[in-house]
């Protein structure tokens, strides 16, 4: 699953730590996330796109196998 995570982060000036904290988990997390280590949970990937303020379909994206 490819993401949006880090440019969306960049859009909004914030931090990985900044984001973390904003919706509860590690900078390591979101580390993972940025660079298709980790994918995220429902939950997680609802948190990440509401504070973006986009539909999550707009942040998270399968790829062919996924």
């Amino acid at each position: 699953m490819k993401n949006r995570v880090k440019e969306e982060r960049a859009r909004l000036n914030l931090q990985q730590q900044e984001l973390a904290e904003r919706i509860g988990v590690s900078r390591q997390t979101i580390h993972s996330i940025e660079n298709n280590r980790y994918v995220p949970s429902t939950v997680l990937a609802l948190k990440i796109a509401a504070l973006f303020q986009k539909p999550v379909e707009e942040i998270f994206e399968l790829e062919e196998g996924d």
